[in-house]
């Protein structure tokens, strides 16, 4: 990736994340430390992975996303409203009684959205129906999801896993966020679920290991998944909880919490600089 194009992602993915802290502030709720760590592989997706359309966005033909652990909606919108699916003021509706733009994705109200989320597990499930069903249609679209490392407890996520290997499904790539926490604390000491590699690895996927805020080895990893064939994908991406906020980084306790108004603009000051230092 050229640089130019690289810092333009890094861009995005700040104004990705100045969205996910409007929409958390104005809700008075939500989780922001989750959505925090995926800003930048979806940002990838929407903006270089992705064969989607804001104008039309249940085109056929379209890649499909789903977002497993759908707590962290606040990134999916941020990134479909930078994307163009709607307007940037609509995020301050987060979780609002008649918003479009509710805790946990809603296909049904919300465009762009593909799959409504929110009981872990469930999305890796719906994701693989989704590449079987392309499979079975002979459709060349492919289905992408991101799971949190904690809702890789859930043994549902480990039947899943199972299913996309039997069916062979190379139209399917899983991205892990390995961000090390959930809400109640490390995943190693709530219930440890690592070495992830090693159990995709024994489940049949093809595996990569990425740094999940470096746009150089995300696109590597979507690119090489591209490549794979009669097996899926898992991009095992390791990330910061809270990433771009100072006191948000590394602390489980922003797992499901907002900032009151003096937090936030602190969140809103550091994410500005970091905008400043993109110019």
């Amino acid at each position: 990736m050229d640089k130019s194009q690289n810092l333009k992602l890094q861009r995005i993915a700040n104004s990705v994340r100045l969205g996910i802290i409007e929409g958390v502030y104005s809700a008075g709720c939500g989780h922001p430390g989750g959505s925090l760590s995926i800003a930048d592989v979806i940002t990838y997706l929407y903006f270089e992975e992705m064969n989607v359309d804001p104008e039309n966005p249940k085109m056929e033909n379209r890649d499909r996303f789903v977002l497993s652990k759908g707590h962290t909606a606040p990134a999916l919108y941020s990134v479909l409203a930078e994307r163009g699916f709607f307007d940037k003021s609509e995020l301050k509706t987060l979780r609002k009684t008649e918003s479009r733009l509710q805790g946990h994705p809603d296909m049904k109200g919300t465009p762009g959205v593909d799959m409504s989320t929110g009981s872990l597990g469930l999305g890796i499930s719906a994701a693989c129906g989704m590449a079987l069903s392309a499979k079975a249609y002979g459709k060349d679209y492919r289905v992408y999801t991101i799971l949190g490392d904690g809702e890789s407890e859930e043994g549902q996520v480990w039947e899943a896993a199972m299913f996309a290997a039997h069916y062979k499904l190379d139209n399917l790539v899983a991205v892990l966020d390995l961000n090390g926490l959930q809400i109640d604390g490390k995943i190693t000491e709530v219930m440890n679920p690592t070495p992830h590699d090693e159990k995709f690895l024994a489940f049949g996927w093809n595996v990569i290991v990425i740094d999940g805020h470096n746009f150089d080895e995300i696109e590597s990893a979507f690119k090489a998944a591209r490549t794979v064939k009669g097996k899926p994908t898992v991009i095992i991406s390791k990330s910061v909880k809270g990433k771009g906020v100072s006191y948000m980084e590394n602390a489980c306790e922003w797992h499901g919490q907002a900032p009151k108004e003096d937090l936030y603009n602190v969140a809103i000051a550091d994410l500005t600089a970091i905008g400043e230092s993109l110019k």
